[in-house]
């Protein structure tokens, strides 16, 4: 637990964190001083003189807050005269030459400079003279648009690709009227986290061009879930709109903070991961070539499972928790072999030393936790004697070339349940669809074993089942969310004092906890 200290903020005490600035100590206890350079990730710069403050005694009169320790007994002013007329007249100094582009600007609804212009603004534009203008749609390279016109050079951007990626692609040039951000020449934006720029843009400057001009923000629910891209599960915004008569379509993930596994970004690839939620999905039962109804193709496979003699399980190293201990059950019912078997999702030698990993699979830990065996040789030795494989949702293209899988399967009949179509799946004795993650609520571990929670984040027209509602039908002991999570509870001792409402925002460490002691 952090120290506290108590200061004043216009003449109302608070109680906030020894150590931090002001903007992040009073911020924390919810009150807002306005600043547009400062970001917590990348530290104060004090360009922007947007959070200038009044102290009353012990200092300077004016100071600014991203620069300025809280301190026991500190008198901060925010709603002075004096404070107040500062801050409309950066305000008026950063509107000066910005263009009036907010009817087609993709921040428009989620932009600083609008929310501050109401809040510490609202006057008319004294300016008698022409407004300087700036280059517009300018590619930097990495998937981002730059309008020069916009940008209020806080230097976010800049910073961010010095201090965090450390490539520097981009530098602030020339002063005063003529001060530009711009890419060193033949040197456009080329890195794993680029597009973290539009998001630490606090105007419209940096505009991302896989989502430019798609959707207006206001019009997007927001929902909080893990990115699935790799064992980092770092902590994500899903974005998503349902237009009248349309599907629910997600239309952008964006980084949400968590200290304790991402911090404020994420990588590119895992941002543009939202689009295979989205694309190519498998939404139609299959009993061999023949899409039939889904019930119609559940009994064939009750009757598949009755009459096998031995039977191997498969399932994917994405699946949640609950998914694999409703799996494991199933097999443990039919005296079944159960395997986590996911080499292929492993890239050796793809992942750095930041947030990426080598390891694609969003939930590894959860199969070594929950005692589920990965070993290619038992898999590959369980499948060659079973007559009856169910697989559910483990992608083995990524492991095996088609023609590898064919050998390995022989004449098992195969019973597989899959997000996507594909090649491997298309020559299925029967194929089943199923929910992606985002269509599903659940709990993962990552690779740094934090146990996290994510929510059901958009709903389709024809909802699919997920795996454990499949796994049920297929004759699973566990049939209902609560006997599944009281099963999840007996086997990771971190979880039997935590409802599944009650597991804290940014997870549940591990490492830290009895969670490593289970009974698998």
């Amino acid at each position: 637990m952090a120290d506290k200290i108590k200061l004043f903020v216009n003449g109302e005490e608070v109680e906030v964190e020894k150590g931090k600035n002001l903007v992040d100590a009073v911020g924390a206890v919810g009150i807002e001083i306005p600043h547009l350079c400062y970001h917590p990730a990348l530290g104060a710069d004090g360009n922007c003189r947007m959070c200038l403050v009044g102290l009353e005694e012990g200092g300077p009169p004016l100071v600014p807050a991203c620069k300025t320790p809280a301190q026991e007994g500190m008198k901060v002013l925010l709603d002075a005269e004096h404070i107040r007329k500062i801050q409309h007249d950066v305000m008026e100094f950063e509107l000066i030459n910005h263009p009036i582009d907010c009817p087609v600007c993709d921040q428009a609804g989620e932009c600083k400079l609008q929310d501050y212009y109401m809040s510490y603004d609202q006057k008319e534009s004294r300016m008698t003279v022409p407004q300087v203008t700036k280059n517009k749609k300018m590619d930097f390279g990495g998937g981002i648009i730059h309008d020069q016109e916009r940008c209020i050079i806080c230097g976010r951007c800049v910073r961010f690709l010095r201090q965090i990626t450390k490539t520097g692609e981009l530098g602030i040039i020339n002063r005063t009227d003529t001060t530009r951000v711009n890419i060193f020449p033949g040197r456009p934006i080329n890195n794993r986290y680029g597009v973290n720029v539009v998001d630490l843009c606090p105007v419209g400057a940096m505009t991302s061009t896989d989502f430019r001009f798609k959707q207006r923000v206001w019009f997007l629910k927001k929902a909080l879930g893990i990115c699935h891209g790799c064992s980092k599960g770092c902590n994500i915004s899903v974005d998503h709109n349902k237009e009248k008569g349309k599907d629910d379509i997600i239309y952008r993930f964006r980084p949400r903070l968590n200290e304790q596994v991402n911090g404020y970004f994420i990588c590119d690839d895992g941002r543009l991961s939202y689009k295979s939620e989205n694309e190519d999905r498998l939404i139609a039962a299959r009993h061999g070539k023949n899409e039939r109804a889904l019930s119609d193709v559940l009994t064939v496979c009750a009757k598949e499972i009755d009459k096998s003699a031995k039977t191997a399980i498969l399932i994917s190293p994405d699946a949640t928790l609950e998914q694999m201990v409703v799996v494991k059950a199933l097999a443990e019912k039919l005296s079944a072999s159960l395997s986590g078997f996911s080499d292929g999702y492993i890239l050796d030698g793809d992942g750095d030393d930041y947030l990426i990993q080598d390891d694609k699979a969003a939930n590894r830990a959860g199969l070594a936790l929950l005692g589920i065996d990965t070993d290619k040789a038992t898999f590959e030795s369980n499948l060659k004697e079973a007559d009856l494989f169910i697989n559910f949702g483990n992608d083995l293209n990524l492991s095996y070339e088609l023609s590898a899988i064919n050998n390995l399967m022989g004449d098992t009949k195969t019973i597989t349940c899959a997000t996507h179509d594909n090649e491997y799946v298309a020559q299925a004795s029967i194929t089943l669809p199923i929910a992606s993650y985002s269509e599903y609520s659940g709990c993962i571990i990552n690779c740094d074993n934090i146990l996290q929670q994510f929510g059901k984040a958009i709903t389709k027209n024809n909802e699919l089942l997920a795996i454990c509602q499949i796994a049920a039908q297929l004759g699973s002991p566990l049939q209902r969310p609560e006997e599944v999570y009281a099963e999840l509870q007996q086997k990771i001792g971190a979880l039997k004092e935590f409802q599944p409402a009650n597991i804290p925002a940014e997870g549940l460490n591990l490492n830290d906890s009895e969670g490593a002691n289970v009974t698998a």
